[in-house]
């Protein structure tokens, strides 16, 4: 059955929430996941949903680092019915910080039969290493820069 984007949407609010969708599995084989603003160590791109799934797998121990608690969306429609902006917000306790957390990524999704054939994943890079407890990474980035 094919998913509308809205409905691809609410699996990667799933995703997020750890309700079990497996990310990789809302691409299209094909598909494109990009991260504009990533941060060191994390790719641009990826190409294939065999290589969304394998860096997603080898960065699940990410999760470890925070406690979600809940995650809201918001879904803007736009003028083509196969793309929807998403702006995903998720909550709750960071371990790297010691305490409470609030996180947002908006999300420019492209939807063809039920699968993402483009993601393009918009994060704060300073938020995402807070988050992720990774500042002296980050500053070695810049100061290299």
């Amino acid at each position: 059955m094919s998913r509308s984007p809205r409905e691809v949407v609410e699996q990667v609010r799933r995703m997020v929430a750890g309700e079990g969708v497996v990310f990789a599995d809302l691409f299209a084989a094909d598909g494109v996941l990009t991260y504009p603003f990533a941060p060191p160590g994390m790719p641009r791109e990826l190409r294939g949903r065999d290589a969304i799934r394998a860096y997603h797998g080898a960065a699940s121990g990410r999760r470890e680092m925070f406690r979600i608690e809940g995650v809201d969306v918001v879904v803007r429609d736009t003028d083509d019915p196969e793309v929807v902006v998403a702006e995903i917000e998720h909550h709750g306790h960071s371990h790297a910080t010691g305490g409470p957390y609030r996180f947002r990524a908006l999300g420019v999704i492209r939807v063809r039969d039920g699968e993402i054939i483009s993601y393009d994943d918009y994060m704060d890079p300073i938020a995402t290493a807070v988050l992720l407890g990774r500042t002296p990474d980050l500053v070695a980035a810049l100061s290299a820069a």
